[in-house]
């Protein structure tokens, strides 16, 4: 692999990028005319998250297309998916909400196979315009609305797993998150609200709806906030189960109807 013009390098650790080499390599390979290397540069050294710039995600083995403005996704939610594919088969009805640019559904459905009934739900549209683009090749269904409000009626008492990476950063430690997910990513994607549960206590109070006998719901949370979110899936009837992986410093709490 030819190395990246100093220049290039140059200029991205000096903005404090910390594998400039690698991230160069990147953007030109994602640059189609040099003007648009330039921009790419200008905007990585402002502070946009690498992914946003060049378009797209490395997520459980696949490309995910990120726009500007869109969640990047975190490697940890490789544990989300690894624990829903331990728990579903070819043939589970499965719906992903907020569901960002897809890349949880998308890394679930490569797993399972494409005989899964894959539907996902996010309230804001260039999220779901990415979701469309990474769910198609899966026939995935994306739906654009707040939480549950536009997914069909047809689907209730079906779903076989329920995933929800949900916002679960408290509001009062926003400010604390790296530059590049506080200026660049949406708030509604971060924000928790004040015990960063908010999202959270609305998404296991409807899984009953959508659940089947049997059905299990699936929430990424942090280690800190695990047994609070056990305690909301116990609210609503469900059987809690805190699972953790420590390379990833990732926390999944399953609930099972």
């Amino acid at each position: 692999m030819s190395l990246p013009p100093p220049h290039v390098v140059d200029r991205l650790r000096a903005a404090g990028c910390v594998f400039a080499e690698d991230e160069a390599r990147l953007l030109l390979a994602a640059a189609e005319h040099p003007a648009q290397l330039t921009e790419m540069i200008e905007l990585r050294c402002a502070g946009h998250p690498l992914e946003q710039v060049v378009g797209f995600a490395e997520f459980a083995g696949l490309r995910i297309a990120v726009a500007p403005g869109v969640f990047v996704p975190r490697r940890r939610s490789e544990f989300l998916v690894a624990r829903a594919a331990a728990l579903g088969g070819p043939r589970s009805v499965v719906l992903d909400l907020c569901c960002g640019s897809g890349a949880i559904g998308a890394a679930l459905a490569a797993r399972l196979g494409g005989g899964i009934e894959l539907h996902a739900a996010d309230v804001d549209p260039a999220a779901v315009d990415c979701a469309r683009r990474n769910l198609a090749p899966y026939g995935g269904v994306v739906h654009l609305g707040d939480l549950d409000a536009p997914l069909p009626r047809s689907l209730r008492g079906r779903v076989d797993l329920l995933l929800a990476n949900a916002p679960y950063v408290p509001t009062g430690e926003i400010p604390l998150l790296p530059p590049e997910a506080r200026d660049h990513e949406p708030a509604a994607a971060l924000d928790g609200g004040a015990d960063g549960l908010a999202v959270q206590r609305r998404v296991a109070a409807a899984a009953p709806r959508w659940l089947a006998p049997g059905g299990r719901l699936l929430i990424e949370t942090s280690g800190r906030q695990a047994a609070a979110t056990a305690g909301l899936m116990a609210d609503q009837g469900l059987t809690p189960v805190v699972a953790e992986d420590e390379e990833l410093d990732a926390t999944v709490v399953v609930g099972s109807r």
